[in-house]
């Protein structure tokens, strides 16, 4: 089965679909199994995750590094493939919810190719703030073109169900930027906290350090005093004895 897969054609298909989504939901089959269509969106996952990996090497991501860029190459694919079931799924409840008549795998084959904007939606993302708004907006009007091209939804009925749910997920998106750079401005503060702290402990033990070793050097000298002290009284006292030995041979 996956022999059949024209690897070559993928790029000319997110193409086509790019140029004239309209055109390519009117053209495009409503079954032919799942096997296509999970194989074009795990080959836009890998450039996503090439987009996102190069991204968070060169610190446009939250999580900045190698190790996450090279994190990202791995599972962005993992993770389309697993969650475009369950996105197909959800997209199939909203359209039977307003009225379509089409099958699962209709709604599957609908998102699967609308993941030929995951690039561009990528990209838009690294704009903070009003990145995540804008790929909200192209989902919206992808599914949009969906409902009235494949599933038959008048499209007075399809601007509203998904306008409504792009105004939530914008305010979420929104919402949730601010509180994750929110969250990541008073990491950096606590670390420079902690940062800061531990050079203080450390001027604090090398000070402590530098005492101990004046006090050592102290104790040292005293002890040298003590011993020249008590020489000195030794030579005192045989130079007393000595004395007293020549007095006693005068006599």
């Amino acid at each position: 089965m996956a022999n059949e897969i024209n690897f070559a054609a993928i790029p000319q298909t997110a193409m086509r679909f790019i140029s004239g989504p309209a055109a390519f939901y009117r053209d495009m089959p409503k079954t032919g199994g799942f096997v296509e269509p999970l194989v074009f969106m795990v080959v836009i996952g890998v450039v996503v995750g090439l987009l996102q990996a190069v991204a968070s090497i060169v610190g446009l991501n939250f999580a900045a590094g190698f190790a996450a860029g090279i994190g990202a190459i791995v599972f962005v694919p993992i993770a389309v493939a697993i969650f475009g079931f369950v996105g197909a799924a959800i997209m199939f409840a909203i359209w039977k919810i307003i009225g379509s008549q089409e099958s699962y795998e209709t709604a599957y084959r609908c998102t699967a190719y609308a993941s030929s904007f995951s690039p561009l939606v990528a990209i838009v993302g690294f704009i903070p703030y009003i990145g995540g708004a804008i790929g909200v907006v192209i989902w919206t009007i992808l599914l949009i073109i969906a409902s009235t091209e494949v599933h038959n939804i008048p499209l007075q009925k399809a601007r509203m169900v998904f306008g409504i749910i792009a105004v939530i997920l914008i305010l979420f998106s929104i919402s949730s930027q601010f509180a994750a750079r929110k969250m990541m401005r008073e990491m950096n503060v606590h670390s420079q906290k902690m940062e800061e702290a531990s050079k203080a402990m450390q001027k604090q033990a090398e000070m402590l350090q530098r005492q101990a070793e004046q006090m050592q050097k102290a104790q040292n000298a005293q002890q040298d005093y003590d011993k020249q002290a008590q020489e000195a009284q030794k030579m005192v006292e045989e130079m007393k004895r000595q004395t007293e030995q020549a007095q006693a041979a005068r006599r």
